[in-house]
């Protein structure tokens, strides 16, 4: 009797467990893609996509984007013969009623020409010999070239061969413009050069260079022994963070990474972070305050390129998105990068460049708009849709080269016909 009963308890303990149970925990995957995490067992595939991303669905996610491009109008491009270039372009800012971008500008007599063959007016690279200049915009597509903002300086101060790549911060009244300063033509050894800085009390100037160096390089056998490029400043948890890359290892391997250095006042000093690299792929350096923490822009260059990352601590990134047709050198306009937000509002357009506009006999860069929504402000169906078909124009551009075109023909000739075989 007392058996029976316990079969009993045991069957409506085992019924009332099931009937407990949701669908989506038996069986195939639900038809009907929940957007909780199902407490079921999954694919690494599956548990990824819960685990590492803000939604299951791209469209969902507020950190997915697709990437969409204007011309913008106000600037000369010489024709396009590769004597004007413009390039790596600022965070965007509104100040006095308009928005201001810094970028590289160089008029040369000719296109860049190699470091064998530069001197003091032939550049060797798309950047050297260049000075950094202003444009201001009521709307952001049609641009006023106010004309240079930071020029080269006197030899031997820093940035006396060239000064690029500019970034701006805003901090107590006042602006600053941290960039590039090379002593030497790009190409000489590697890509070498310090960061500098100047200030205003007006983003129109005139600027004051520190001649110091900003960020140094690091100790000989570090990644960043070489070349510090492209600073990127925001204003995190009272500091400024101010991001970098840096190429390193030896070419034809030679890699590109992110690193960080804070500091408690514009001109430093700078303390570089223990964990440098903190992102492992990209070319610049592109962030902006997203919620409590800050997201980058990681385009071209490394395991990780093509993705949108974020670090809850501004440190330690995670992949939060894959994204395709990233912008090159992304300046998104960063409404809230300098006020120490504690809930970044995200970025909806920027500027970036496109390069290599003709051809390497008249390489030359020109400035171009981006627009995104990666904004908690927005929400644009059309950047968040995730099948985005290329006209066969786009594909055929990425053709096979010479070198290819014989390796495969030599392969062709090397085959085995299967049917001289019974």
């Amino acid at each position: 009797m007392k058996i029976n009963i316990l079969l009993i308890v045991l069957s409506i303990t085992l019924f009332s467990c099931n009937n407990n149970k949701s669908p989506q925990d038996e069986g195939a995957f639900p038809f009907h893609v929940p957007e909780k995490k199902p407490n079921r067992e999954m694919s690494s595939a599956m548990e990824r996509i819960y685990d590492n991303y803000a939604s299951p669905r791209p469209e969902n996610n507020e950190l997915f984007s697709q990437f969409k491009y204007t011309k913008v109008k106000g600037f000369d491009y010489n024709n396009n013969d590769g004597t004007i270039s413009r390039r790596d372009p600022s965070k965007t800012i509104f100040a006095n009623g308009k928005y201001y971008m810094y970028y590289t500008h160089r008029h040369t007599p000719t296109p860049p020409m190699g470091a064998k063959a530069c001197n003091d007016t032939i550049p060797s690279s798309d950047w050297d010999l260049a000075e950094i200049w202003y444009a201001t915009s009521k709307d952001g597509i049609t641009w006023e070239e106010q004309g240079v903002a930071v020029p080269r300086p006197p030899k031997p101060n820093i940035g006396w061969r060239s000064v690029s790549t500019p970034d701006i911060l805003f901090w107590k009244g006042k602006y600053y413009l941290y960039y590039q300063g090379f002593m030497q033509a790009s190409g000489t050894r590697g890509d070498d050069c310090p960061v500098t800085a100047s200030w205003s009390e007006s983003p129109d100037g005139p600027w004051t260079p520190v001649n110091k160096v900003i960020i140094p390089n690091g100790n000989e056998g570090e990644w960043d022994q070489y070349s510090i490029h492209d600073p990127y400043p925001l204003v995190y948890k009272g500091k400024i963070y101010l991001y970098y890359k840096s190429d390193f290892d030896e070419k034809p391997h030679k890699v590109r990474m992110q690193g960080l250095a804070t500091a408690n006042d514009p001109l430093g000093p700078f303390e570089k972070n223990p964990l440098n690299p903190v992102i492992t792929s990209g070319h610049e350096t592109s962030l902006f305050p997203f919620k409590s923490g800050i997201a980058a822009l990681v385009y071209k260059d490394g395991p990780e390129h093509n993705t949108i990352q974020y670090a809850e601590d501004g440190i330690n990134f995670e992949i939060a998105a894959i994204s395709e047709l990233m912008p090159y050198a992304a300046a998104p306009f960063v409404p809230d990068a300098f006020v120490d937000t504690k809930d970044g509002r995200g970025i909806t357009w920027g500027m970036a460049h496109f390069i290599n506009i003709n051809g390497w006999d008249t390489f030359h860069s020109m400035l171009v708009r981006f627009d995104c929504d990666l904004s908690q402000d927005i929400n644009d169906p059309e950047m968040k849709q995730h099948r985005v078909i290329h006209k066969p124009d786009v594909y055929y551009r990425q053709g096979l080269s010479k070198k290819q075109k014989a390796r495969i023909n030599k392969e062709n000739r090397k085959l085995i016909d299967i049917s001289n075989f019974n």
